[in-house]
């Protein structure tokens, strides 16, 4: 596939000077800035796919007349968290 080039991208001189501090041994300031934007894209996608799921579910709920307890929600939630900081250990 053929590459494309993104448009230039004036900044104050500060911020060009912090990007370049972070940067890890052998990383471009391009490297840096794609990597960036692909991040950020996909933040953007799950954020969006978040709130879609959201707005199905509360379609959902309404349409049924079937809710979950806010009690319930949150402590499977919470067990959730501590399973997921048990992996990161």
């Amino acid at each position: 596939m053929k590459s494309a080039s993104l448009p230039s991208l004036r900044v104050e001189p500060v911020l060009r000077k912090a990007a370049e501090e972070v940067l890890q041994q052998g990383e471009t300031l391009s490297s840096f800035i794609e990597a960036s934007l692909r991040a950020n894209i996909e933040r953007r996608l799950s954020h969006k796919e978040f709130i879609v799921r959201g707005l199905a579910s509360g379609e959902r709920a309404r349409s049924t007349g079937e809710y979950e307890d806010a009690h319930v929600v949150m402590g499977q939630l919470q067990k959730m968290l501590i399973e997921a900081k048990k992996k990161v250990r």
